[in-house]
């Protein structure tokens, strides 16, 4: 039954999970994105002895708070993708103390192996980390990703996918599909691919949330078309309870599928629809302008 907004954020964390869940298990597809940005604006000011190493701790500390808000509100599967080839492209110094050591970080790091345990998350890494990482520096990584998934593969409450080089699952599934056929004869289906790539079955993304510029990227196989997206204005760790609440109520009770009854619309609706239409007739959501190369939507 539907419940107006006001009332839905006023709900328990629990009662919201337990909405989100009568209609399905829920896949959730979250890019972190802009940490550094945000980093620079919330702790800029201070003095660290080693600034990378803080950046990677604060910033990993609101990475789990993050997924805990998720999990904790009905969202059982997450997928985030965290690191994409076009990174190389950012110098070795880059790769070295923010991108490899911000892997290692997903891995090994007390906080997020605690956070693992807890809340009993089974973790994978998907995409083509191994063929872009070898011959590199940074080929040990996926010798660590294995070892991720293999220590918490007993975990049975959440899930969440880490992206490695996860933009174009082509050559993947063709490589897979070849080599599966010639092992047993028979050309795989959708769900057998999905598994081999993702580590496990994945059904397609409800929800797309990210930040900056509209535009989603790095959840192969996953995307329908059906999914629901949502693209906030500030870096994505500014994220809020209420903020996520309102997001999943619009995902459940304004995204409907029904189609408008023209014939049954009165004509105070229509007029309300006209009104609506004509007011912002020239507005595109999704342009915005560059001011000091930082993105800003041009609709708030």
């Amino acid at each position: 039954m539907d419940i107006s907004l006001e009332k839905f954020l006023g709900l328990t964390a629990k009662e919201v999970a337990a909405l989100m869940q009568a209609t399905g298990s829920k896949v959730c597809v979250f890019p972190i994105n802009n940490t550094r940005r945000w980093f620079v604006l919330e702790h800029g000011a201070q003095k660290f002895d080693d600034p990378i190493k803080a950046y990677l701790d604060i910033s990993g500390r609101e990475h789990i708070r993050i997924y805990k808000l998720l999990f904790d509100h009905g969202l059982n599967t997450l997928i985030n993708p965290v690191f994409g080839e076009e990174l190389f492209r950012r110098g070795e110094d880059y790769l070295k103390r923010v991108a490899a050591d911000g892997l290692e970080h997903l891995v090994s790091h007390p906080d997020f192996v605690d956070f693992y345990d807890a809340y009993q998350v089974r973790v994978h890494f998907y995409g083509d980390h191994r063929k872009v990482l070898h011959g590199t520096p940074y080929e040990y990584l996926s010798a660590r990703f294995e070892e991720a998934a293999r220590r918490t593969q007993h975990h049975n409450k959440y899930r969440l996918f880490f992206g490695v080089c996860g933009t174009d699952a082509t050559e993947s599934v063709a490589k897979f599909s070849v080599q599966n056929y010639k092992e047993t004869g028979v050309i795989p289906n959708r769900d057998t691919i999905i598994a081999a790539y993702y580590g496990e079955f994945v059904s397609p993304a409800d929800l797309f949330i990210s930040s900056d510029k509209f535009w989603v990227f790095d959840y192969p196989l996953l995307s329908s078309g059906e999914e629901d997206l949502y693209f906030m204005a500030v870096p994505s760790l500014y994220l809020t309870e209420k903020q996520l609440r309102e997001i999943l109520y619009d995902h459940l009770y304004a995204r409907k599928e029904d189609y408008p009854d023209y014939e049954g619309m009165s004509a105070e609706d229509f007029a309300t629809m006209k009104s609506f239409y004509k007011k912002h007739r020239e507005k595109t959501l999704g342009v915005g302008e560059l001011i000091n190369n930082i993105w800003y939507p041009a609709s708030i």
